[in-house]
């Protein structure tokens, strides 16, 4: 008996379109274009310290219009390391007296490191007390609070220096460090951000197992948070690295100067010839560099953090 067989229905392939290359986009290559001249604006500032402290203090103003250092020399990173002796540096055209850079690098690591675990640990406390502690008036205090955001931190400078002065703490590193250590509002509103986002329910099982609301803060709620303190405590370094007028109104001495006021200082030791441009330039650089690799280093962590965090 002959079976019929069913004819096997094949499926043709499905033909892949493949979409047509972008071709040539005035528009875009103008944007690329306008991006690559602003990355080199902003990085021509720092290529420009570089050869000025690569160049030879007594030659700079005779080639001033050179994109290449004159004379290349090391003589401003010797004077800054107090490599050279004092009529060393006179001859090759710098201030005879040294910088004592190492001194000022360690009062500004003293200084920015109070400030950084202070206003991290104080400010995450406050924060978790306006995001998870209930208490009368919370968002109204926050949002007072808050409004110090909208006070320009000149305003603060006298208050501050009197404050200081009337607890004897003028010229050391603890009254350069102790206005912004406890907490500022931009470091409480951050934290809080993230605070918000925490389960309730991690919190509540928490407590329900018995653990106070300390317990809680200290063994669930900053374990949780290491990214945004850490990303916050990078910000904060950053910033008190960097501050100036604050330490230069608080430090008469070598004692509690930091480093970017014993730049000032530098500078202001003007030899014959004019300022030692070299060895100046050399200083900021070296002071300006950890920072900088500090940035790179967490640069993704720290847009991360606070995208995540709702700051927009």
């Amino acid at each position: 008996m002959a079976t019929a067989t069913q004819p096997v229905a094949t499926t043709a392939p499905a033909i892949v379109e493949e979409s047509p290359k972008p071709g040539f986009n005035i528009g875009r290559a103008v944007a690329w274009v306008f991006m690559v001249l602003v990355i080199l604006a902003s990085l021509f500032p720092f290529y420009w310290m570089l050869r000025t402290a690569l160049s030879s203090n007594n030659a700079l103003y005779a080639g001033s219009d050179s994109l290449l250092p004159v004379d290349a020399s090391w003589g401003g990173f010797e004077r800054v390391f107090g490599l050279q002796t004092g009529q060393e540096a006179i001859d090759a055209g710098g201030a005879g007296q040294p910088i004592n850079f190492w001194h000022y690098l360690a009062n500004s690591i003293i200084v920015s490191t109070l400030v950084t675990a202070g206003q991290v640990f104080f400010s995450a406390m406050a924060a978790y007390a306006f995001a998870r502690l209930q208490w009368r008036h919370r968002e109204k205090v926050f949002g007072f609070f808050l409004a110090g955001l909208m006070i320009p931190a000149i305003f603060t400078l006298l208050p501050n220096f009197v404050l200081i002065k009337q607890l004897g703490l003028i010229d050391t590193l603890l009254g350069v460090s102790l206005p912004t250590m406890l907490m500022t509002p931009f470091a409480v509103f951050f934290l809080r951000q993230f605070f918000l986002g925490i389960s309730r329910e991690v919190e509540e099982a928490a407590l329900v197992e018995g653990a106070s609301k300390v317990r809680v803060f200290f063994r669930l709620i900053l374990p949780m948070s290491s990214a945004p303190l850490a990303t916050l405590g990078i910000l904060t370094y950053i910033t008190s690295w960097n501050d100036y007028f604050w330490p230069l109104m608080v430090s008469y001495t070598d004692r509690s100067r930091v480093l970017t006021v014993a730049l000032g200082v530098f500078k202001s030791q003007t030899p014959q010839t004019g300022p030692d441009w070299s060895g100046l330039m050399a200083a900021t650089l070296v002071a300006a560099l950890p920072m900088l690799i500090l940035f790179f280093l967490f640069a993704k962590r720290i847009v991360n953090s606070i995208g995540f965090s709702g700051i927009k």
